[in-house]
C-alpha cells in the first residue's frame, strides 16, 4: 500500500470513528427525562346538621338505587310519609306514602318503625300497627305487615291484606335480613311488654322497696320469612331480653327506666342487624322510648338466629349533653365506604319531641362497636381518592 492510499484510509477510519462518537454522544444526551405528579379528586362530599330537619321517631333510612335518599319514620296516625335528599342536607317531603287505617284494611292504628328494602326493582315496606282482628277487646294487639311500591316514594300498598303472621303476643319493630349467600331472608321483631310480666332479680328488688308489685318486659326475636313475605319457617327463636339478675354486667343501664320509676317496664326492641366478615351484630335498644333513658346496645353472634352475647361495652348510644333518649337506630354504608347510625333523640329543650340524628358508628380490629355520638351541629364526610401518574418529557 503507498503512502497516499494508506493516509486517506487512515482518515476515512478516523471520520467514521468520529461520526459514531458523536451519534453515540447525542443519543445520550437526547435521552427523555421523567418524572411523578400526583392528582387527587373529590370522589363524595355531603354535610348535615344534627338533628337533622325531621320528625321521625324510629328512622329508616333508604340509599335507593336513583342515588338519592329517602327517610322513614314514625309520624303519621294513620300511615307513614317520607323526605327525600341528594345530599342528606336539604330534604323535600314525599309527602304520604302509605296509606293505612282504611275499613278494608288489616290494619287500624298505632303505624310504627317502618323499614324500606330494594330488591329486584321493587320496594319493600316492613312496619308494625294494630291488627283489625281482635276477637278478645285486647289493649294492645300489634302486628307486622308488609307493602310494596315500584318506587322509594311510593305509593305503597299492601302485599298481602293480612300480618305477615299472627303470633298469640303483640309484635312491633319489624327490622329484615337477606343473605344473598344462601338466599334466604329473616324477619327481627320484639315482643311487646303487654301483659308480659317477667321475674327477675331487678323485678323482686322494686316490689320490695314498694315501687311496683310486677315487671312487665319485651324481647326480640328472630326466625326464617319466606321469600315471598307471606309467612314464616318455623317458631321464632328468643335473641335478646333483659337480664334477670342483678349483678349482670347490663343490668343497670337496661333497668333505668324502672330504676327511675318512669315506668314499670323494660325493654329490648328496635332491633337492627348486619354483618361484618363472619360476625352478626345486632343492635338494641332498652328502657322507655318515651324517656330520657332510651339507650342502646348490641350483642354478637356466628349465626343470624343466635344464639348472641351482649358486648360488654354497652351501651354504645346513650344520652349526653344536649340530647336524651337516644335509641331505635339502623346502620347504613355511604358512599364514603364508612357506616354510619341512624337513630332518634330528644333534644333536652323540647324533650317532648323526637329527631333524627346521624353519626359515625365503627368497628375496631378487636371487633368491639361504637358510635360516635350522640353529636350536635355540623357533621361534613369527603371522600377523596389520589392517583400517581408518571409523565416524560
Amino acid at each position: 500500500m503507498n503512502y497516499k492510499k494508506f493516509l486517506s484510509l487512515t482518515l476515512a477510519l478516523m471520520a467514521c470513528w468520529t461520526m459514531t462518537s458523536c451519534i453515540r454522544c447525542s443519543c445520550h444526551y437526547e435521552k427523555k427525562s421523567s418524572h411523578t405528579t400526583k392528582e387527587t379528586w373529590t370522589l363524595f362530599s355531603t354535610s348535615w346538621d344534627n338533628p337533622l330537619p325531621l320528625k321521625f321517631g324510629d328512622p329508616f333510612l333508604l340509599h335507593a338505587s336513583d342515588g338519592k335518599y329517602y327517610m322513614y319514620g314514625t309520624s303519621m296516625e294513620d300511615g307513614f310519609e317520607a323526605y327525600v335528599s341528594d345530599s342528606l342536607s336539604n330534604w323535600q317531603p314525599c309527602g304520604r306514602v302509605y296509606q293505612g287505617g282504611q275499613a278494608d284494611q288489616w290494619n287500624v292504628n298505632c303505624f310504627w318503625a317502618p323499614e324500606v328494602y330494594e330488591r329486584d326493582g321493587k320496594y319493600y315496606m316492613f312496619f308494625s300497627a294494630n291488627y283489625r282482628k281482635n276477637p278478645t277487646n285486647e289493649g294492645e294487639n300489634f302486628k307486622i305487615g308488609v307493602a310494596v311500591s315500584d318506587s322509594p316514594a311510593g305509593p305503597f300498598k299492601d302485599l298481602y291484606n293480612r300480618p305477615i303472621f299472627n303470633p298469640e303476643y303483640p309484635i312491633i319493630d319489624a327490622n329484615v335480613y337477606f343473605d344473598d349467600e344462601t338466599g334466604k331472608c329473616y324477619l327481627y321483631f320484639s315482643r311487646c311488654c303487654y301483659k308480659h310480666s317477667v321475674k327477675s332479680e331487678i323485678a323482686d328488688k322494686l316490689k320490695a322497696d314498694g315501687v311496683y308489685d310486677n315487671i312487665e318486659e319485651s324481647w326480640v326475636y328472630g326466625v326464617e320469612m319466606k321469600p315471598d313475605f307471606s309467612g314464616v319457617i318455623g317458631e321464632p327463636k328468643l335473641l335478646l331480653c333483659p337480664p334477670k339478675k342483678l349483678n349482670d354486667a347490663q343490668a343497670e343501664w337496661e333497668s333505668r327506666s324502672a330504676m327511675h320509676k318512669e315506668v314499670n317496664r323494660r325493654w329490648t326492641e328496635g332491633s337492627y342487624i348486619f354483618r361484618e366478615g363472619d360476625t352478626y351484630y345486632i343492635m338494641y335498644s332498652a328502657n322507655h322510648y318515651g324517656g330520657e333513658y332510651y339507650a342502646v346496645g348490641y350483642a354478637t353472634s356466628k349465626n343470624p338466629l343466635g344464639p348472641f352475647k351482649k358486648a360488654d361495652n354497652n351501651p354504645v348510644l346513650q344520652k349526653e349533653g344536649k340530647v336524651l333518649g337516644t335509641g331505635h337506630c339502623m346502620v347504613i354504608t355511604l358512599p364514603d365506604e364508612n357506616r354510619y347510625c341512624v337513630y332518634h333523640g330528644r333534644m333536652a329543650d323540647n324533650p317532648n319531641e323526637r329527631v333524627v340524628l346521624i353519626d359515625p358508628l365503627s368497628i375496631e380490629k378487636d371487633g368491639r362497636l361504637y358510635v360516635k355520638g350522640p353529636s350536635t351541629g355540623k357533621r361534613k364526610i369527603v371522600k377523596k381518592r389520589t392517583i400517581t401518574k408518571r409523565y416524560e418529557d
